[in-house]
């Protein structure tokens, strides 16, 4: 009786955070995307479906829906391919020291705000004429380019910045699960003669199958609701809505057009595309993995 006086002490508080900070806002956000709400006016109408009826003939949503599955797209690929990479050449070190050294300067862009890194790139890096960027650029002879102006450039910008910043988190973790790894595997393939290549295509890629699930999915979940560097680095969604994304519309329907039902209608867009992701998660997650 007494476990379980204790379990209801520990879990209570746990349930009481999901109920006021997680399940109430997701149905307070549903009951807005019904209505014609703006906190401005003494009355709202309640409207039904009409937001999400105009999600369908919206083009700027259209176009931050593109960009979203863009910019997710590339990022994880490029993110997991990369970390994946680099956590490999990690491990060939034997020397604990050394692995930690560089498993710290990789992760260290992800300790740092990602504000603060959003503002030192777009007014050290990325800047026309006195970007560290363009002036690299300068000396082998190549004109200059307008990271955050070009609506041909701009997002693939954003995409080398969000790499930089965000790489250091996956390589920790497929660092850890690479080291995880039974090491008899390992020798009993180099008895058979495997070279590097074999023994990373058919040993390590096969045993990190739940880290590399765990890994893909929080990364897809995690990029789908980044705003912080479009809210820094882009100028009014940049040109030709070419740095627009649905987080980022979210935030100028609710709070520069005073529109929230029609940005919840979104926000509910956007939280449906992440649901369908956490589902895949699961059931993923019911393979049985062994070594």
């Amino acid at each position: 009786m007494k476990n379980k006086k204790f379990v209801y002490f520990v879990l209570i508080p746990i349930f009481l955070h999901m109920l006021i900070f997680i399940v109430g806002p997701i149905i307070a956000g549903f009951g807005i995307s019904m209505m014609d709400y703006n906190p401005l006016r003494d009355t709202n109408d309640f409207v039904g479906l009409a937001n999400f009826k105009q999600l369908i003939n919206d083009p700027v949503l259209m176009k931050a829906l593109m960009n979203t599955l863009m910019f997710v797209g590339v990022t994880v690929v490029l993110n997991i391919a990369f970390s994946l990479m680099i956590a490999q050449l990690i491990s060939i070190f034997k020397s604990n020291k050394i692995r930690g050294f560089f498993r710290m300067a990789f992760f260290l862009p992800c300790v740092a705000p990602l504000v603060a890194s959003s503002v030192v790139w777009a007014r050290s890096i990325y800047p026309t004429a006195t970007g560290l960027a363009n002036m690299m650029l300068k000396t082998i002879g190549v004109n200059p380019v307008n990271w955050l102006g070009d609506p041909n450039v701009l997002m693939w910008s954003i995409i080398v910045f969000t790499i930089w910043v965000d790489i250091g988190y996956n390589i920790i973790l497929f660092s850890a699960g690479i080291d995880g790894i039974p090491t008899n595997f390992y020798e009993a393939a180099e008895m058979d003669g495997a070279s590097a290549w074999h023994k990373f295509r058919f040993i390590t890629l096969p045993l990190l199958g739940r880290t590399m699930t765990f890994v893909i999915i929080m990364t897809l979940i995690s990029h789908f609701q980044m705003f912080a560097q479009f809210s820094v680095m882009v100028l009014k969604s940049g040109p030709q809505n070419s740095g627009l994304v649905l987080t980022s519309y979210v935030y100028k329907t609710a709070f520069e057009l005073k529109n929230m039902g029609y940005a919840s209608a979104i926000a509910v867009l956007l939280f449906a595309i992440i649901f369908v992701i956490t589902l895949i998660q699961q059931k993923i997650q019911k393979v049985d993995w062994d070594y």
